[in-house]
């Protein structure tokens, strides 16, 4: 397993991290902690996790995935091992998280120390390693929305300011209950802001980022490649495979009623006819180089300069083992313009 430096924060982490939000609804609290496990075991020391997982998130599993962590970490002793990342959940009406703090959720002082606090119990630990913001306060493009729409008038949950929301999480960080900060679901303004402030101000700079990056959303590319390489912001990537699309087991148009695309419609992002082209394209480019689809998707994220992780989730031990093993696979010159040709011709079918 490769390790690389998380922005400026001076730790390492493994190139491959253990993303768990289907911990407590896909997976039972044994399957979880058999990743965990396992992951460990192959060299991960990344484990991401939110307040509001498990996915989908709803009232009865709210913070499901976090005690499910918590409980391994009070059985295993290897608390030390793990570089731990939670997530503090932006305003509710945005995922339909009205069961987190009454509908009252929002990125103000109250609601991050309540939410920090929540966490540390579950999670049975006294410190979390990068605390991020899952999702912006003001109304932005994140969660596959394209085109900018400014909003002229701003709910109070919306109108919370960078400078409070990063006021809050210092008194965190020197409280000790955090040690690092990170954005999620962010854009360039907002990570030109973060670090404005904390350049101009001396509040605290944020260490990561954490939005999609996969062969199907490019995205990142276009605004905020720049920015982390340039600023040392490093990106933990999520949804490398597509929510399972880049696996290929939806080609030809199956349907495997455990996936979660089938399980549930709200995950449409990825369930379309530009993405299944895309994907029979990347598909006979693996069968043509002799590679594994999902292991030559993950090694491609894997081998961008601005990537710090590539946060992998599974189902089953099987598919975790399958991408694991992209760690030790390098993907060639020839494969890698491959992939750019059919970027080109299928350039990111889903934002």
């Amino acid at each position: 397993m490769e390790y690389r430096l998380l922005g400026r924060a001076g730790i390492k982490v493994s190139a491959i991290g253990l993303g768990t939000m289907t911990f407590g609804e896909q997976n039972t609290e044994a399957q979880g902690h058999e990743q965990i496990d396992h992951a460990l075991d192959h060299g991960v020391n990344l484990i991401d996790t939110a307040e509001v997982y498990s996915v989908p998130p709803r009232a009865e599993t709210y913070g499901s995935t976090e005690r499910i962590i918590g409980s391994w970490f009070a059985k295993s002793g290897r608390r030390s091992k793990v570089v731990l990342a939670t997530k503090v959940a932006g305003p509710g009406a945005v995922l339909g998280v009205s069961h987190v703090r009454g509908g009252d959720n929002r990125l103000d002082r109250a609601n991050i120390l309540a939410a920090v606090d929540a966490s540390l119990a579950r999670l049975q630990t006294d410190y979390i390693d990068i605390y991020q913001l899952h999702w912006p306060s003001r109304p932005a493009n994140y969660f596959g929305r394209l085109g900018y729409e400014h909003a002229q008038s701003l709910t109070p949950a919306q109108a919370v300011t960078i400078e409070e929301t990063l006021d809050a999480l210092g008194e965190l960080v020197r409280a000790g209950k955090v040690r690092h900060i990170g954005l999620s679901n962010e854009t360039p303004w907002g990570v030109h802001r973060y670090l404005h402030l904390a350049e101009t101000t001396g509040r605290q700079r944020v260490v990561s980022i954490q939005n999609p990056y996969n062969l199907l959303n490019r995205t990142f590319d276009i605004g905020l490649a720049e920015m982390c390489i340039r600023e040392e912001v490093g990106l933990l990537a999520y949804s490398p495979m597509a929510f399972g699309v880049l696996s290929g087991k939806f080609l030809g148009g199956a349907r495997p009623p455990e996936a979660r695309m089938v399980r549930w419609s709200r995950f449409s992002r990825y369930n379309s006819e530009h993405a299944a082209r895309a994907t029979a394209a990347y598909a006979e480019l693996a069968a043509r180089h002799g590679l594994d689809l999902a292991q030559m998707s993950l090694a491609f994220c894997r081998q961008q300069r601005f990537m710090t992780s590539v946060l992998i989730g599974a189902t089953t031990l099987q598919q975790l083992r399958t991408n694991l093993g992209s760690a030790e696979l390098t993907l060639s010159t020839e494969v890698m313009k491959d992939i750019e040709g059919i970027h080109r011709a299928h350039p990111n079918p889903c934002p």
